[in-house]
Parts: structure tokens; sequence; C-alpha cells
């Protein structure tokens, strides 16, 4: 990768105010897809990489070891800046703080830390709850002092809005802020009118999680940005489409119903996993 890092790339993007539309991804396939369909950044959702990766439910179950290989794949198989899902730190606040280090030189753009008690779960499911706000406060400052060895950007996440209401969520988010959060995500807002609340009054960039079928409503993506929002995530989108696919597609293969015409030519599969490129590129070692 040439020109700037990836860190670089994603606060210029910040910079132009404007919705930057995120479609997360779960593997080293769908982040190269990602990149192929012209989008400008990505997101390792930790939904997606623990179904992906261990076929679970996120539940807090991949350890800080998993995650960082998975950074590192990604970061191997695209160019595009990306935020890596930290969860909760895996630990207390110097834990956090060698999370964030770790992930940025794996090669996140940004970490993503959480107020969530450990271990966490999903955002949109029943039965989450977060730590006090001292102990949140400690987290993301600790992954903000991080910073000053790793260049890497901060998004700071409170889950507060279904345990202590939206006003509790607000508070934490503006803290994180004034802390040096870079980007900032309160999850799972229940209306729209929520969703504007919380872009007047928390200072900073904002994230919107797009989780369809989640508490938080799917607006018009020019909706999203009249709002203010800066990063639109949608942390099931592609994943779910693939599941949708493969289990339709392996349920006609039982019976000898596959419709080839759903499947990717054999050419343009190739292509887009790079053999081409490879067998160009090997073609110079020949001798």
């Amino acid at each position: 990768m040439t020109g700037p890092g990836r860190a670089d790339r994603l606060r210029a993007l910040l910079a132009e105010d404007r919705l930057i539309l995120s479609p997360c991804c779960h593997d080293g396939l769908s982040a190269r897809l990602i990149e192929q369909a012209g989008f400008e950044m990505t997101f390792l959702s930790g939904f997606a990489a623990a179904a992906s990766r261990l076929g679970l439910p996120d539940l807090g179950l991949l350890s800080y070891g998993e995650v960082l290989d998975h950074t590192r794949l990604m970061a191997e198989a695209t160019a595009l800046p990306f935020v890596a899902d930290a969860d909760t730190g895996y630990g207390n606040a110097m834990n956090v703080r060698r999370t964030v280090m770790g992930l940025a030189r794996a090669g996140a753009a940004a970490v993503m830390i959480e107020d969530q008690v450990a271990p966490k779960r999903c955002g949109h499911v029943a039965g989450k709850a977060v730590v006090d706000r001292a102990t949140s406060l400690d987290r993301i400052r600790a992954a903000v002092d991080a910073k000053a060895e790793a260049d890497v950007l901060i998004l700071a996440r409170t889950d507060a809005r279904g345990e202590h209401g939206l006003r509790e969520a607000i508070d934490r988010a503006t803290a994180f802020r004034e802390l040096g959060a870079d980007l900032i995500f309160v999850e799972a807002p229940q209306s729209a009118a929520e969703m504007r609340t919380i872009c007047a009054e928390v200072p900073g960039p904002q994230m919107v999680n797009c989780l369809e079928g989640g508490q938080t409503p799917i607006l018009p993506q020019a909706e999203l940005e009249e709002i203010g929002f800066r990063v639109a995530a949608y942390p099931l989108t592609v994943l779910s489409a693939a599941m949708k696919t493969m289990v339709d597609t392996l349920a006609a293969l039982k019976t000898d119903r596959v419709d080839r015409c759903t499947l990717l030519p054999f050419d343009e599969l190739r292509e887009r996993l790079g053999f081409n490129d490879y067998f160009e590129r090997a073609g110079r070692y020949r001798s």
C-alpha cells in the first residue's frame, strides 16, 4: 500500500463532512468484495467475525488473540481503511491500551471500544448491561492514550441507552468526545427523533448502526446525512445476504435443483479472488 496510511485516510474522509457508507466485512473475501464495489471504508464487525470465524453468536466469545489475527487478515485482504471491533477491550484499562495498540499495528485505521460489561453481547439483543460511568471513561481514556504510541482513531461506543436511557447515553458520549475519541457511536437509538437528538447534542462526528431487524430505524441514506451522521455502518447486510444465499443453495443442491444462473461465472470468481493478478506477477519468475 502506498500513499497516506489507513488512519490518515479515515481522518480525511471524516473531515469531508458527509455521510460515509461502511458495509461491514467478516472475512478476507467480504473485505475484498467491499473494496471492489467501490466503498471507501469498511468495518470488521464483531458480530460478523464471530459468525464467520467461530460459527457462534456475538456474545463476547472471540478472544483478543483471535480478533488480532482476524484484523491482520483484513489488512492483507484490503487496502481500505477499516474499523476493528475490540468489544470492551478484553480487560481493565491497561488491557484496553494494549488492545488498541495491537490492533493498530495489525492494520486497523480505527478501534472501537464500548462500555458494556464483559462478556459483551450484540447491542440489539436483550440482557445487555453497561459498566459504571467512571469505568467507561477509564476505558476511553486508556484508548486515547494509546494513540500516542500507535497511529489510530478511536471509535467510542456506549450501550447505555438500553439500560439507563437516552440522557445517560448522551452524557457518556459527550464525555468520550471530550476525552479525545475521534468518532462517537450511541448504540440502539429507538426512533428517528432520538437519532436527531444524538447528532444535535453530542459533539464530533457520529456513527449510526443500520442493523436490519434491530431496534434502530433503517432510514434512507440522504436522511441520515441530513440528520448529521458521518458514518453509516451496515453490520450484517453482507453477511446476512451471503448466509441466505448459502442456505438456499444448499437446500437446492440437496435435491439437485441448483440454478447455475445464480452462481458467479468461474472466470469472474477467479478474477475477483486475484488469480489473474497472481499469474501475471508469477510470470516474472519463470526463469
